[in-house]
C-alpha cells in the first residue's frame, strides 16, 4: 500500500514541476476539455454514483451524508459550470505583488506562485473532485485526493476523465492523484509525508478534520465545523428576517453554511417568532428553544444546553431569545465556529458593531449565511472554507492557493 501511495506522491511532485510553467492558454484549454468530458460521460458518473449510493445506504450512512454523496444532472451540470468559471478567471500566477528599487539599485519584487503539491482529504461529497482539481490546475498545483470509502467508486469515474483531460490538453496527467485504497492507514501515510505534500487540505464531518489536524507533520488548512448564527436585531424588517431565516435553515441543511442557530431580540420576539416558526414547521424544522421561546412557540422543544454552539447538518434549529444586540454578540463569541454570522438589522450602527466585533471568516448584513461558497463569491469554485487566520480565511478559490516568492534584478551588487 504505502509504495503504490508513494510512488504517486512522487510523480504528483515531478508533475507540479511540468505543470507550474505551463501558460494559461495551456491550462485553460485543459479545464475546458475538462468541462467536456464530465458532461458527454454523465450517465456513465451516475451509474458509478447509484451503486456507491446503494451500498452507502446498506451500510447506514447518515441522511447528510447521503445527501452529499448523491449526485443527479442538476449537480453535474453544476460541476461542468463551476470548471468553465474557473477557465474564465484571471490566472493567478506570475502576478506581481510588489516591485521597489534600493538605494543600490537592486530591483527586489514579489510575485505569486503555486504552492506545489496540495492534498484533500474529504467525505461523502464527489462533486468536491472536480472543483479543486479545476482549481489546482488553473493555479498551476498537483492535487493529491483522498476521498471517503463511500463515494469511491464515483470518484474514480471522475478522476479518470480528469486525467483524460490533462493527456488530451498535453499537460502531465500526473499532476492529479486519486488514493483509492479505503485503508485508514493511508491518511497517517499522507500526513506524514512531509518530502511530497506541501499543504493539506480536509472536508468533511469535525471527527475527520480534528484526526487530520492532530496527525498532520504538514501544515493544515482547515474548518473544524459550522456553527452558523443569524441575529434578528429589534429594528429588522420582519419579512425580511423571516426569509433568510428559512432560506439560512432550510434550502440545504446538511452544508456548513447552514444556520444552526437563531438569536432573536426580545423586543420583536412576540411578533417575529410565530411567523417565522409557522414556515420552518411547514419545511419539517424542528425548533429547540429557550423558555421563552418555547412559551412563545407552540410544539417547539425546550432546547439543551449542548444545543448551543452544535452543528446538527440536519432540519433541526437551536433558538434564543437574546435582550440585545451586545447579548447576542456574547453568544456568537461563546458559541460560534469563526464560519459565517449574519445580522438582520435596519440600524446602521448596530450593523457596523456586528461587522467590526464579530470574529469569523464571513460576516453578514441583511443576507443569508448560505452565500459562504466560493462559487457565490465568483471564485468559481472553492477547495475548502478556512476558519482560520494565517494564509487563508474564509472560501479559498486561486488566490488562496499560491504562495509568494521574491525576484531580486541586480546588476553586479555585491554586499
Amino acid at each position: 500500500m504505502s509504495e503504490q501511495v508513494l510512488f504517486q506522491l512522487q510523480s504528483a511532485k515531478l508533475a507540479w514541476r511540468a505543470l507550474m510553467a505551463k501558460s494559461t492558454v495551456e491550462k485553460n484549454k485543459a479545464l475546458q476539455l475538462m468541462a467536456d468530458l464530465l458532461l458527454k460521460n454523465q450517465d456513465k458518473i451516475l451509474a458509478a454514483n447509484a451503486q456507491d449510493v446503494v451500498i452507502a445506504k446498506v451500510e447506514g450512512l447518515s441522511g447528510p451524508m447521503l445527501a452529499r454523496l448523491e449526485l443527479n444532472e442538476k449537480k453535474i451540470i453544476s460541476m461542468v459550470d463551476g470548471i468553465k468559471n474557473i477557465e474564465g478567471l484571471e490566472d493567478p500566477i506570475g502576478r506581481m505583488v510588489s516591485m521597489v528599487t534600493r538605494p543600490n539599485g537592486l530591483q527586489v519584487g514579489k510575485i505569486t506562485v503555486p504552492i506545489g503539491v496540495i492534498a484533500v482529504i474529504f467525505e461523502s461529497r464527489p462533486n468536491v473532485t472536480s472543483d479543486v482539481v479545476a482549481l489546482a490546475v488553473k493555479s498551476g498545483n498537483s492535487i493529491v485526493l483522498r476521498g471517503g470509502k463511500e463515494s469511491i467508486r464515483t470518484n474514480q469515474v471522475i478522476v479518470d476523465l480528469l486525467r483524460q483531460a490533462l493527456k488530451n490538453a498535453e499537460l502531465p496527467m500526473e499532476a492529479i492523484q486519486f488514493i483509492n485504497s479505503p485503508d485508514r492507514k493511508v491518511v497517517g501515510f499522507l500526513l506524514n509525508a512531509t518530502e511530497f505534500i506541501d499543504v493539506v487540505i480536509p472536508r468533511g464531518g469535525e471527527s475527520l478534520i480534528r484526526a487530520v489536524v492532530e496527525q498532520s507533520h504538514i501544515p493544515v488548512i482547515f474548518q473544524y465545523k459550522g456553527v452558523c448564527h443569524t441575529f434578528v436585531d429589534a429594528s429588522a424588517d420582519i419579512d425580511m428576517a423571516v426569509q433568510i431565516a428559512l432560506n439560512a435553515k432550510v434550502s440545504n441543511p446538511s452544508v456548513c453554511n447552514a444556520m444552526e442557530c437563531l438569536l432573536v431580540h426580545r423586543d420583536i420576539a412576540n411578533f417575529f417568532l410565530p411567523k417565522v416558526a409557522s414556515k420552518l414547521f411547514q419545511e419539517k424544522v424542528e425548533i429547540r428553544g429557550d423558555q421563552e421561546t418555547v412559551h412563545l412557540i407552540p410544539g417547539s422543544k425546550l432546547a439543551e444546553a449542548l444545543d448551543y454552539g452544535r452543528e446538527f447538518l440536519d432540519l433541526i434549529l437551536a433558538v434564543k431569545i437574546v435582550g440585545s444586540l451586545d447579548e447576542a454578540l456574547e453568544h456568537i463569541q461563546k458559541y460560534g465556529s469563526m464560519h459565517s454570522e449574519a445580522i438582520v438589522t435596519n440600524d446602521y450602527e448596530n450593523s457596523q458593531k456586528f461587522l467590526k466585533t464579530v470574529d469569523a471568516a464571513c460576516v453578514y448584513v441583511n443576507a443569508s449565511t448560505r452565500f459562504t461558497d466560493g462559487g457565490e463569491f465568483g471564485l468559481g469554485a472553492e477547495v475548502g472554507i478556512s476558519t482560520q487566520k494565517l494564509h487563508a480565511r474564509g472560501p479559498m478559490g486561486l488566490a488562496e492557493l499560491t504562495s509568494t516568492k521574491y525576484i531580486i534584478l541586480g546588476s553586479g551588487q555585491i554586499r
